[in-house]
């Protein structure tokens, strides 16, 4: 008898002996988590055949995340898994250009000071009734596709629409063509990723292109019309004389932008995903709406948007036994760490959405680069997937969830659901 739609793997069930980090296995695009067993199982520190170094226990990825003598700017390393550009793409890339995730003290720290005075918690909270109208109107359009049992995309029609609205208005971006957007998007985000073949890191660096333009022609919209949103205040953010200047300015921008909707396009949907495996959980939170801020942290620790986070090693570091020398990349695994027993107990592979000490996740990262929209996700997240499973509460998989195959942004693609009514 086949399994029913969407029976997920077995969360610990580790791979044969021996298995190192490998995210081309079959299957772990699916379920990378037996995998990260197996890793923890086999000690402290991996190397891989890529010279890197991989850690995958909560305390070693919390810790390595705030460890002095660590960096983000990818110029400290010495060896990077990334093919070399196409010559006439390699001419036009300025090795200088970075965004604030690439960025070390003391320039990180001026930066996201700068950035930080216009993306507020206030100003976030302040959106809640927003979002909230966001919700109920992307439901209204759900209901109507949804009718008579035919399946709806749970991505395209609630997890995209809703993130991608939310930071445009945030932003106070003019109105553009969504998809068109969403699709730059999507391929400038695999620029993240460990792997990348010469034909994807092409493509990711022509939709770079267009993005950018785009982001350009927005500024200059913006500074002859200003407006109380978050892009005016970029624009006239300054502390002490200092200013971005306009190359940091749209890098910022860029990555907000991305980083504003792509992973709480994956928080909704992976978290939606894990509800519709544990039915329990899913009838629980739609009965108590006590549980919808520690709900949406459970969900991000199951099944984390953001599933490595990298650092460079600019002195001698010391993990376990082992030593990592300057210039070695070293590969934190978060969704490893937000399993581990050893930090969340014999139901560390079980969901819980009264879980103790949820907030503790590695999801957002930790230290001084921890996700500066953090505040936003779960508010989104908390807004989202509770009104979505009260408002179709017998809503089911339609087929097989589509994953997009991704390292480090893993989430789906394609997730089909019938809604129920």
């Amino acid at each position: 008898m086949d399994p029913p739609v969407g029976t997920p793997a077995p969360a610990t069930e580790p791979p044969a002996a021996g298995t190192f980090f490998n995210p081309f296995e079959p299957g772990f695009a699916e379920n990378p988590y037996a995998q990260y067993a197996a890793i923890r199982a086999s000690g402290r520190v991996q190397r891989t055949l890529f010279e890197s170094v991989v850690v995958a226990h909560y305390d070693d990825v919390f810790t390595l995340l705030r460890q002095p003598g660590t960096s983000v700017d990818e110029r400290n390393a010495t060896v990077l898994v990334r093919p070399p550009l196409p010559p006439e793409l390699e001419e036009r890339r300025d090795e200088n250009r970075r965004s604030i995730l690439g960025m070390d003290p003391p320039d990180h720290t001026r930066l996201r000071r700068l950035v930080s005075k216009a993306f507020t918690v206030r100003r976030v909270e302040q959106l809640r009734p927003r979002v909230r109208e966001l919700v109920n109107e992307l439901l209204d359009g759900m209901a109507e596709k949804g009718r008579d049992g035919e399946p709806v995309d749970l991505i395209a029609n609630f997890a995209f629409p809703l993130p991608f609205v939310v930071i445009s208005e945030l932003l106070g971006m003019p109105d553009a063509d969504r998809m068109q957007l969403r699709s730059w998007s999507h391929e400038m985000t695999r620029t993240i990723e460990p792997f990348l073949d010469p034909d994807t890191l092409a493509g990711a660096v022509e939709a770079g292109d267009s993005m950018l333009a785009h982001l350009d022609a927005a500024i200059a919209w913006k500074r002859d019309n200003p407006a109380d949103d978050l892009l005016s205040d970029l624009i006239e953010a300054e502390e002490d004389g200092d200013r971005m200047s306009p190359e940091e300015l749209v890098d910022t921008l860029l990555l907000l932008y991305l980083a504003g909707h792509e992973t709480t396009v994956n928080l909704i949907g992976n978290g939606t995903l894990a509800l519709l495996h544990h039915r329990d959980q899913l009838e629980r939170l739609a009965a108590d709406p006590g549980l919808d801020a520690d709900a949406v942290d459970e969900l991000l620790r199951y099944d984390s948007p953001v599933q490595i986070s990298r650092r460079i090693a600019v002195t001698e570091l010391e993990i376990g036994d082992e030593t990592v020398a300057p210039g070695q990349l070293v590969l934190t695994l978060l969704g490893s760490a937000n399993r581990d027993p050893a930090h969340w107990g014999p139901t560390a592979d079980d969901l819980d959405l009264a879980r103790p000490g949820s907030n503790a996740i590695m999801s957002f990262g930790s230290g001084i680069h921890h996700c500066l929209g953090a505040a936003l996700a779960r508010l989104e997240g908390a807004e989202a997937v509770p009104a979505l499973i009260r408002r179709f509460p017998n809503i089911e998989l339609a087929t097989e969830p589509a994953w997009n195959g991704r390292i480090v942004l893993r989430g789906l693609d394609i997730l089909q659901v019938s809604l129920g009514i």
